[in-house]
């Protein structure tokens, strides 16, 4: 399971990007920490199994991706609130976006599944080749 890593691209940012990022980084310090969502991966001799914990995310804001080995899970939340009483106006609105990133080789790219239900989100990634143990003998001499 070694071949599981989350990242984030850091590469291939222009001068104008690097600096907002490492502004942005040193004075939010919570930005230092990754705070997206929670995901738990399993691996199965014949798969991957994928599942990503989102609360209050709708099925249809969310993006499932695979593309050049990598697993991209994203939502982007719009909400506005309007409400009107006659002794108050109450107006809010929230608005975000969250993803995730996985490498994840030797995946049947056609054959994979997604599920959402009550917030949690599973991708079943089906192998290419079911992975043997390589385990061999070394002499010693």
């Amino acid at each position: 399971m070694f071949d599981l890593t989350p990242f984030r691209r850091r590469r291939d940012l222009s001068p104008a990007e690097f600096g907002r990022d490492f502004f942005r980084d040193f004075l939010y310090p919570e930005a230092w920490f990754d705070l997206g969502f929670k995901a738990d991966i399993k691996e199965t001799p014949t798969e991957y199994i994928v599942e990503a914990e989102l609360p209050g995310v709708n099925k249809e804001q969310l993006v499932v991706e695979y593309r050049d080995n990598t697993l991209t899970i994203s939502a982007e939340q719009n909400e506005e609130i309007n409400e009107e009483q006659p002794n108050y106006v109450r107006r809010e609105r929230r608005q975000g976006s969250i993803n995730r990133r996985f490498y994840v080789e030797n995946v049947n790219s056609k054959k994979i599944a997604a599920e959402y239900k009550d917030g949690l989100l599973t991708i079943i990634m089906p192998k290419l080749k079911e992975d043997k143990p390589e385990n061999y003998r070394i002499n010693i001499r």
